[in-house]
Protein backbone atom coordinates (compact mmCIF):
# COMPACT_ATOMS: atom_id res chain seq x y z
CA UNK A 1 0.00 0.00 0.00
CA UNK A 2 2.69 2.62 0.93
CA UNK A 3 4.24 1.73 -2.27
CA UNK A 4 1.28 2.84 -4.43
CA UNK A 5 0.67 6.04 -2.75
CA UNK A 6 4.16 7.25 -3.37
CA UNK A 7 4.55 5.79 -7.13
CA UNK A 8 0.66 7.35 -7.46
CA UNK A 9 2.42 10.92 -6.23
CA UNK A 10 5.56 10.03 -8.38
CA UNK A 11 3.81 9.13 -11.71
CA UNK A 12 1.55 12.60 -11.04
CA UNK A 13 4.81 14.81 -10.54
CA UNK A 14 4.01 15.81 -7.34
CA UNK A 15 6.08 16.24 -4.22
CA UNK A 16 5.35 15.25 -0.65
CA UNK A 17 4.93 19.05 0.35
CA UNK A 18 2.18 19.23 -2.36
CA UNK A 19 0.45 16.13 -1.37
CA UNK A 20 0.73 17.02 2.03
CA UNK A 21 -1.10 20.70 1.68
CA UNK A 22 -4.13 18.91 -0.32
CA UNK A 23 -4.34 16.32 2.67
CA UNK A 24 -4.13 19.39 5.33
CA UNK A 25 -0.99 17.10 7.06
CA UNK A 26 2.06 18.08 7.65
CA UNK A 27 4.84 16.62 5.25
CA UNK A 28 6.82 14.26 7.85
CA UNK A 29 3.67 13.08 8.63
CA UNK A 30 2.66 12.05 5.33
CA UNK A 31 6.23 11.17 4.44
CA UNK A 32 5.57 8.74 7.02
CA UNK A 33 2.74 7.35 5.64
CA UNK A 34 4.81 6.50 2.26
CA UNK A 35 7.35 4.73 4.78
CA UNK A 36 4.38 2.45 6.77
CA UNK A 37 5.51 4.13 9.48
CA UNK A 38 2.35 5.36 10.37
CA UNK A 39 -1.41 3.68 8.96
CA UNK A 40 -2.92 5.65 6.87
CA UNK A 41 -6.42 7.06 8.26
CA UNK A 42 -9.63 6.30 6.27
CA UNK A 43 -10.14 10.20 5.44
CA UNK A 44 -6.74 10.48 4.29
CA UNK A 45 -7.81 7.32 1.80
CA UNK A 46 -10.72 9.07 0.46
CA UNK A 47 -8.76 12.06 -0.58
CA UNK A 48 -6.12 10.32 -2.30
CA UNK A 49 -8.31 8.00 -4.13
CA UNK A 50 -10.72 11.03 -5.25
CA UNK A 51 -6.89 13.09 -5.73
CA UNK A 52 -5.60 10.65 -8.20
CA UNK A 53 -9.20 9.08 -9.86
CA UNK A 54 -8.72 5.94 -8.30
CA UNK A 55 -9.48 3.21 -6.22
CA UNK A 56 -8.67 3.12 -2.25
CA UNK A 57 -8.93 -1.13 -3.12
CA UNK A 58 -6.16 0.13 -5.42
CA UNK A 59 -4.57 2.09 -2.96
CA UNK A 60 -4.41 -0.73 -0.61
CA UNK A 61 -3.54 -3.17 -2.99
CA UNK A 62 -6.46 -5.29 -3.12
CA UNK A 63 -6.23 -4.88 -7.44
CA UNK A 64 -4.00 -3.81 -9.66
CA UNK A 65 -7.04 -1.75 -11.84
CA UNK A 66 -6.84 1.81 -11.05
CA UNK A 67 -9.53 3.24 -12.62
CA UNK A 68 -12.17 3.54 -10.11
CA UNK A 69 -15.19 1.68 -9.35
CA UNK A 70 -18.57 3.27 -10.91
CA UNK A 71 -20.14 5.45 -8.18
CA UNK A 72 -24.30 5.56 -8.06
Amino acid sequence: MYDRIKSLREDNDFTQKEIAKILNCSQTGYGKYELGQRDIPTHILIKLALHYKTSIDYILGLTDVKKPYSRS
